[in-house]
């Protein structure tokens, strides 16, 4: 099975292509995009201290007519939703030569004890702080994930991983069984290991037996709401995750579609769109919103623009925007990204979930 995995460092396919090339072919390979700024690496970042809110940065990448906005968010560490919500102006399967693409790799971290897996909902991703070394600052992991639809909600709360397994055979549970027979779709009763199982490669059940953190064999659903409520990722991205997480490790399953931090100063606020569920209980109401930054500013409301903070929760686009007042709104912090390269399908590692 092919799997789009993301290079550890982002020009390593194009590196090893040029090796093997003359240098004016290479150039005219490459293009304009080899002088743009190396991508940052987007599933691990060093927080320097306890107070730290904000990982990563926003990135821009221009299309080439063959691209797809899954494309880009494969290759650079993103859902569906993430990277189409930061790009609303832009057609998903047909951007067009030339379209500047907006790479939301900068996250707000979710208002959770910074301790094993966190899985926020809202965002569709998924934070791992593996135990501390000594002498060495925190590190944070996150993946895009696909989670459970509506009528099969994944379910919030503290869980732990009870059980690892590689190679996982799918035994159908009876309510999907009857699921698939209504649509006339018969499923056997176990599904084999191998590249038809939706398990994927790698699977750890929680402490709740009926949900699992796992793989995939139709990656495009990473990003979305696809699954029977577990918790499904890239197949590259459980293979890096899977031997790194023991058996007890603490799974914290959150829903913050607003998430608000500092950073040098500044205050931001990530906005998502809210689930169906509570977008239909809140029918619009930002107060969710204006909870999740009054946490931060304690009795300082001055320091907050409030109109600009609207615009950003309405908006939902997924970017931390700042919201302190003067400062950049989006076009400007967009205006300001780094211009990356487009990390081009052949450099695409092959293999990666085993």
């Amino acid at each position: 099975m092919k799997s789009a995995h993301r290079p550890l460092t982002p020009l390593l396919g194009v590196l090893i292509l040029c090796a093997t090339s003359i240098l004016s072919g290479c150039a005219s390979l490459i293009g304009s995009d080899f002088w743009a700024q190396a991508p940052l690496r987007t599933d691990r970042f060093v927080l320097p201290s306890e107070d730290t809110e904000l990982v990563g940065a926003v990135q821009v990448v221009f299309a080439h007519k063959e691209d797809t906005l899954p494309d880009f968010a494969r290759r650079y560490g993103l859902g569906h939703n993430e990277i189409v919500a930061a790009n609303p102006d832009v057609d998903p399967w047909l951007p067009g030569q030339g379209t500047r693409v907006v790479l939301p790799t900068k996250f707000v971290l979710p208002d959770a004890p910074r301790q094993g897996l966190v899985v926020n909902l809202a965002s569709q991703r998924l934070f791992y702080y593996p135990p501390r070394k000594e002498g060495e600052p925190q590190v944070v992991i996150t993946h895009p994930i696909g989670i459970g639809r509506e009528g099969w909600r994944t379910p919030q709360g503290s869980l732990r991983v009870a059980q690892k397994i590689e190679n996982p055979v799918w035994r159908v549970p009876a309510s999907i069984h009857k699921e698939h027979a209504a649509r006339g779709d018969r499923l056997p009763a176990v599904v084999r290991a191998g590249p038809d199982n939706p398990l994927g490669a790698y699977a750890m059940r929680l402490s709740r037996p009926s949900y699992l953190i796992h793989g995939t064999n139709k990656p495009f659903g990473i990003g979305m709401r696809v699954s029977h409520g577990c918790i499904q990722l890239y197949p590259e991205d459980i293979a890096r995750l899977f031997p790194d997480v023991p058996v007890g490790t603490p799974v914290r399953i959150v829903n913050q579609p607003y998430l608000a931090g500092w950073r040098d100063g500044t205050l931001y606020l990530e906005a998502h769109p809210p689930l169906a569920e509570e977008s239909q209980r809140w029918k619009g109401s930002l107060k969710p919103m204006e909870k999740a930054v009054q946490t931060k500013i304690k009795e300082s409301p001055d320091v907050v623009d409030w109109q600009k903070a609207q615009e950003v929760a309405r908006a939902a686009r997924g970017l931390p925007v700042a919201i302190s007042p003067d400062s950049p709104n989006i076009d400007e912090t967009l205006a300001r990204a780094p211009r990356v390269p487009r990390i081009p399908p052949w450099a695409d590692v092959q293999g990666g979930a085993g």
